[in-house]
């Protein structure tokens, strides 16, 4: 960002109004893509999103200034969310039950992984060239992935499960989801989960470089240190599944993740144990995203693997909904202490927990 502001000579607000347009493209595009995959299928989804993020991307990289970038970037996410649209349709065509949570949280590897890693990749990549090779290196896995999909992946949306695009259809489909109180108890706890993520992202770069001064290399490990806390919180899910039922991790997983937020908001507010202590209670709230995320996905569309498409677009809403309105909190209210960040994470953590057990009811004893 700071880049780009000096080569279109603007302000960081008009900057980040191209982090905003992707955000905001992520979260409204899933919506479309949810009938557009139950009328059509999976695969000619993905084509659709695939070629619009290809040469939206090509776009970014050719931007002759910031307002287009913006405009760009908004068009590119709507290509990217077809991806995890389909993607979660695609393991709810195929899979059910505890063994639906084993393979969403193998997905979750990847789709926990990818806003963690990212920022890795990209500024080694500002290390060795120009700001337009992200872009162009984009396009180029946009293509690797429309390859992949064309030739490897098969269609797994059944002749029978074909729903309407009619507008009063789509709305009552989604009017259901809405009312459903399960299947939002069970949305919502995954996203708010995954909000607290998204108000780390964005708040700690702030707390460790700016206010105790990380260099941005020992930040950039203890950045990958919790991509690598993800995997491993996903790998034990995935082992405890075989004897705890995917509700009981959840609210586990909800619960560790409430006692971590306390930890990093008593070192926040009272400095014990330096940068080190927040880096502890970080890496204990980002890695049981990888336990919160995949359960809560498959609890939530177990019941709807018939309109899975349109269920699998509202989670997408709903996550990168709270997870843009997580880092514009952050961002609003950031200040000369880690307060502000430690806050929005508990709170978040605490949100989740209780849209679960409002919504749902209590989870069994046991697995």
């Amino acid at each position: 960002m700071p880049r780009l502001q000096r080569v279109f000579a603007t302000d960081a607000a008009h900057v980040q109004w191209t982090l905003a347009a992707f955000f905001l493209g992520f979260a409204l595009g899933q919506a479309f893509y949810g009938p557009i995959a139950d009328r059509y299928g999976r695969k000619p989804s993905l084509y659709v999103g695939l070629v619009l993020y290809i040469g939206a991307s090509i776009g970014c990289a050719l931007a002759p200034d910031i307002g287009t970038l913006a405009g760009l970037r908004f068009l590119e996410a709507i290509g990217a969310c077809a991806g995890a649209v389909v993607a979660r349709a695609v393991v709810s065509d195929l899979f059910v039950g505890q063994e639906a949570a084993r393979i969403f949280t193998a997905l979750m590897v990847v789709m926990g992984l990818a806003p963690i890693l990212a920022p890795l990749i990209g500024g080694y990549l500002l290390l060795w060239f120009d700001w337009p090779v992200i872009f162009w290196v984009l396009a180029a896995f946009g293509l690797a992935c429309l390859v992949a999909v064309w030739l490897r992946l098969p269609e797994t949306h059944r002749p029978e499960s074909v729903r309407s695009l009619a507008l009063g259809s789509v709305a009552a489909r989604y009017l259901r989801l809405l009312l459903d109180r399960r299947y939002l108890g069970y949305a919502l706890s995954g996203a708010a989960s995954m909000a607290g993520m998204f108000a780390y992202i964005a708040g700690s770069p702030f707390v460790f470089i700016t206010l105790h001064h990380l260099a941005p290399q020992a930040y950039a490990w203890l950045f990958g240190a919790n991509a690598f806390g993800i995997a491993l919180a996903s790998r034990l899910n995935h082992r405890l599944l075989r004897h705890r039922s995917a509700d009981v991790l959840l609210v586990a997983a909800n619960l560790v993740q409430v006692a971590a937020g306390v930890l990093l908001l008593a070192a926040a507010a009272t400095g014990w144990a330096g940068p080190a202590g927040l880096a502890a209670a970080l890496f204990l709230y980002v890695a049981c995203v990888g336990v919160v995320t995949p359960n809560s996905v498959a609890l939530a569309m177990a019941p709807h693997r018939l309109t899975a498409g349109v269920a699998s677009a509202l989670l997408g809403v709903l996550q990168f909904a709270l997870a843009a309105a997580a880092a514009a909190l952050v961002g609003a209210l950031q200040s000369a202490s880690a307060l502000p960040m430690a806050a929005i994470i508990l709170g978040f953590g605490l949100l989740g927990l209780a849209l679960r057990t409002l919504l749902v009811g209590r989870a069994p004893a046991s697995g």
